[in-house]
């Protein structure tokens, strides 16, 4: 992913409380539209990266059964 994609989206969404970001992650998935999808990882890769180590092993077993 392009390091500016990651920029972007962080700029856009600096200063959102849980809500507004929730609502943001509720309309991408809704809308289901591929070019959102860059968004949703950056996300990810936010949270990821101050996740414990057990707040991340229970996020994948969960991801892994959605795979199954």
């Amino acid at each position: 992913m392009n390091f500016q994609i990651r920029q972007a989206i962080t700029a856009n969404v600096t200063g959102q409380n849980a809500q507004e970001l929730t609502d943001i992650v509720e309309d991408a998935i809704e809308r289901g539209e591929e070019h959102l999808l860059p968004g949703l990882g950056v996300f990810l890769e936010k949270w990821w990266n101050v996740a414990d180590e057990q707040e991340r092993q229970h996020f994948t077993e969960k991801l892994a059964t959605q795979f199954n």
